[in-house]
């Protein structure tokens, strides 16, 4: 047809109209036309003679018609992750198909950007601000749904992201910085240390404060991260000022640090979010804080610093996960039972300070591990459980995750406690770690603990009672109260 001037791809979508009926013919089921379009994106920027604004057209047409089912998913793939109602197998068929449409879109939105620079200045201005920004946040999008798995984050991403933002800020294409800057933000903002809902209000937050931030070549004061546009790498902490180099692009939130420290007094003043915040749903003030403060903790001009001293070291450590497994082996920690068989998993542990431990997980037996999980670990060869909670996560591989778990107490004490409105509880004490401070903190099943209730325990013959200070810390299956102690005398 070429030879006889017809000049059209030989492709079902080279016509638009062609395009559109195919588009909105598409399968019903979510996940079905979800595969279906990661397709569309492969075999519309591989296939030859499409004219480069053309193919970009198509690549918006395929990705305008994604956008519903992708929010859809996500919703759905962070109700299951929050509440465990759905199947893992469910839960990770949408996290597959999401990231492999994201994987897609990006892969050949970068192939259009290639096509519609070799096609000239006159095809450039017009389609090559669409495209960049486009691919930007397809790859972003790829970053955070590996994120949300906490990893391995493929650096070959990054790689991507940065040749393209570097050809684009050659090009003079403003629509790209706030993609980049979005993308580049959000991994500087230690995501590792976020839930999957936390990442989700983190990334919204993020897009509300980007035309705030700033980049620039030289490193200044107010510029806490780096990158080098000629490398794969994501952005990192400037610990020391950055080797000096053609793609070195320092980056910080400028005034959005400001306004980030506004909105959380704002909020801790009045207790609501604010209602010109589009956060994407509704959200309490309680979480929407939490996320804020993390924020505002990386994007400080000072990292946040080390509160203890960390030992290198290597050995195994006997893992109990959730509020049921810690009860278990408080319950049984008097009994002769071998290291292997007091707890569910065994792990290698890599450093330890007084806050806490740093080991490697084997994720094949871990499918529970999340951040804010609680654990009871003890070293091989210790005689008492430590209780923990998990506080960051990072995949190294498919077969191996690096946790940080906090220590909340080192003598943890199995309790039966009265409530009110459940009678007798069981529940863990976590002492203080000042003797006699008044303060006490109790971990209780999720569900069980009534506001402003006194806790009445009877503790080495004598009658405690617990007067609430509020909640520390919620997770799936616990909540951690604080309490002032008191001692009723006989």
């Amino acid at each position: 047809m070429k030879l006889f001037g017809a000049g059209k791809p030989d492709h079902p979508m080279a016509e638009r109209k062609e395009a559109a009926r195919i588009l909105g013919e598409l399968p019903a089921q979510d996940l079905k036309a979800l595969e279906e379009l990661a397709h569309w994106h492969e075999s519309v920027s591989a296939a030859e003679g499409f004219k480069a604004d053309e193919r970009a057209q198509r690549l918006a047409m395929i990705d305008e018609s994604a956008q519903p089912r992708l929010r859809k998913l996500a919703r759905e793939y962070l109700a299951a992750v929050r509440t465990s109602r759905t199947s893992r197998a469910q839960e990770n068929l949408v996290w597959a198909r999401v990231h492999e449409y994201w994987r897609q879109a990006g892969q050949a939105q970068a192939r259009c950007i290639d096509a519609v620079v070799q096609a000239g200045k006159g095809v450039e201005a017009k389609a090559l601000a669409s495209v960049a920004a486009a691919a930007l946040r397809s790859l972003a999008q790829q970053v955070k749904w590996q994120q949300l798995r906490y990893g391995p984050i493929d650096p070959a991403v990054w790689g991507l992201m940065n040749r393209i933002f570097a050809l684009a800020e050659a090009r003079g294409v403003a629509e790209a910085k706030p993609e980049f800057m979005k993308a580049a933000m959000f991994s500087a903002s230690s995501p590792d240390s976020l839930l999957a809902a936390e990442l989700e209000l983190a990334e919204r937050l993020i897009a509300e404060l980007a035309p705030a931030f700033v980049l620039a070549k030289s490193p200044a004061p107010e510029l806490p991260y780096w990158t080098d546009l000629g490398q794969a790498m994501a952005p990192a902490r400037a610990a020391k000022p950055p080797q000096a180099s053609a793609g070195l692009r320092c980056l910080g939130p400028g005034t959005a640090f400001a306004t980030l420290r506004g909105m959380i007094e704002r909020i801790e003043a009045k207790g609501q979010v604010p209602s010109e915040l589009k956060l994407g749903a509704d959200h309490d003030a309680e979480t929407v804080l939490g996320v804020m403060r993390h924020l505002a903790l990386y994007w400080a001009s000072e990292p946040p610093g080390r509160k203890h001293t960390r030992h290198s070291v290597k050995t195994r450590l006997a893992i109990a996960h959730g509020f049921d497994g810690v009860l278990g082996v408080l319950a049984g920690s008097g009994d002769s039972l071998d290291f292997d068989k007091r707890a569910g998993e065994s792990w290698t542990v890599e450093n330890v300070s007084s806050g806490g431990f740093g080991a490697l997980a084997p994720q094949a037996k871990s499918d529970w591990l999340k951040v804010g999980a609680l654990v009871a670990v003890q070293p091989d060869g210790g005689t008492n459980w430590v209780v923990g909670a998990v506080r960051r996560m990072s995949k190294v591989s498919n077969q191996e995750t690096r946790v940080g778990i906090q220590t909340l107490s080192r003598a943890p004490a199995l309790s039966q406690f009265a409530l009110r409105s459940a009678g007798q509880a069981p529940g863990v004490l976590l002492p203080a770690p000042g003797p006699g401070s008044g303060e006490a903190a109790i971990a209780l099943r999720a569900g069980v603990y009534a506001p402003g209730e006194n806790l009445e325990a009877s503790i080495g013959g004598r009658q405690h009672v617990y007067m609430p200070q509020g909640v520390a810390e919620r997770g799936d299956d616990y909540e951690i109260v604080k309490f002032k102690e008191m001692v009723r005398e006989a």
